[in-house]
């Protein structure tokens, strides 16, 4: 349990209980539901960890909880109306009783800390760096699952979360996309000083934005920026697998210069006839210049699919662009628990500082 959060010794212990397997676990004072969960190796869905993009989202049938670090932004009337609860901020003010999507999968890969060193760093587009880590000597490689992320650990236990932009590859090499934003402390690092050669220390793997096997519907995938990097990884990892299921991918930036891997994605349509690739440019004018798709990325699937009750969701990239999808994709019949997403958000540190009124720089 983080220092930031110490438990009152004379605090009760309550015990949640998973409605679906019967699986319970007991939550120390002033843990939330996640942290007690990830302690006792149960790996619920999660993504920001900070109450915002909704990842986290349960039904609560039997308890009551709390909010004592971040309010629980991503919840609406509607959510509410249904007793929904986001288990990475919610702290338990008795036992509970909940009803929560468990991703198995992810159980028996031990998260951990290690050494890398940049063995390559290179332009893939004129704001976003590519890199390739690979274990610094001595340490053994990171296990990960396609879609997982993990965190650059900074000084004062500041961490900035990346994507894994590749499956995992017998030589260790882990694939990260990197968005320089202007102002940035640790992007404008990576991008102007860090160099081939240098040593980060990162923590992996993390998140539950990885593969469902379990299903043979058509898939959509949506990517927005470099939220394209887990939906790469994904992707390659159904492709690995042979697999016969009918894939749209769509990818949605602002410029066709922000599509760096245009190209990788042109090709994995061309060399599979149950994969077809969208590439979607908000700016009218730039789609034009392009001769490309004009507008936003989730209202492209929907001209497309505006019936998606027979489909799989996989969507990564920007809060808004998630928030859209997540209601609007339901409205259009998907069932939420078919709808699987990575929004890459303010890294926690960052977040509190804007709830606390002191504005920062998003560098998730």
């Amino acid at each position: 349990m983080s220092a930031d959060h110490p438990s009152d010794d004379n605090a009760p212990v309550f015990t949640v209980t998973l409605h679906t397997s019967g699986r319970r676990f007991d939550v120390l004072p002033g843990e939330t539901v996640l942290e007690a969960a990830q302690r006792a190796g149960i790996a619920l869905p999660y993504s920001c960890r900070a109450g915002v993009c909704g990842s986290c989202k349960a039904a609560l049938i039997e308890g009551r909880c709390e909010y004592p670090r971040n309010p629980p932004t991503a919840l609406d009337v509607h959510d509410r109306a249904r007793h929904a609860v986001l288990l990475c901020q919610a702290v338990p003010a008795t036992d509970l009783l909940v009803e929560a999507r468990e991703v198995t999968s992810v159980e028996d890969i031990a998260r951990r800390q290690l050494d890398v060193q940049v063995s390559r760093k290179w332009q893939l587009a004129p704001d976003v760096i590519g890199l390739h880590l690979q274990p610094a000597r001595g340490e053994p490689r990171l296990n990960w699952l396609p879609g997982q992320y993990l965190d650059v650990l900074l000084d004062e236990g500041r961490r900035r979360p990346f994507s894994i932009a590749n499956v995992p590859q017998p030589d260790g090499v882990i694939e990260l996309h990197v968005r320089h934003v202007a102002g940035g402390g640790f992007t404008s690092w990576v991008s102007d000083v860090l160099k081939e050669g240098d040593t980060l220390r990162i923590e992996g793997p993390l998140g539950t934005f990885v593969p469902r096997e379990d299903s043979e519907r058509p898939i959509v995938f949506m990517a927005g920026g470099t939220g394209f990097a887990p939906v790469k990884a994904i992707l390659e990892h159904f492709l690995t697998l042979g697999t016969r299921r009918s894939i749209d991918v769509y990818w949605g930036a602002r410029s066709a210069a922000d599509l760096y891997l245009r190209a990788q994605a042109e090709q994995w349509a061309a060399g599979a006839s149950n994969v077809r690739f969208h590439a979607v440019v908000s700016d009218p004018e730039q789609a034009g210049m392009a001769g490309m798709r004009a507008g936003l990325v989730h209202e492209a699937v929907l001209d497309d699919h505006p019936d998606l009750s027979g489909f799989d969701v996989y969507m990564s990239g920007p809060p808004a662009m998630i928030d859209a999808g997540r209601k609007l994709f339901v409205d259009a019949g998907l069932a939420e628990d078919r709808l699987y997403y990575d929004s890459f958000d303010y890294a926690p540190d960052v977040l509190a500082q804007i709830l606390a009124g002191r504005a920062g720089i998003n560098e998730a």
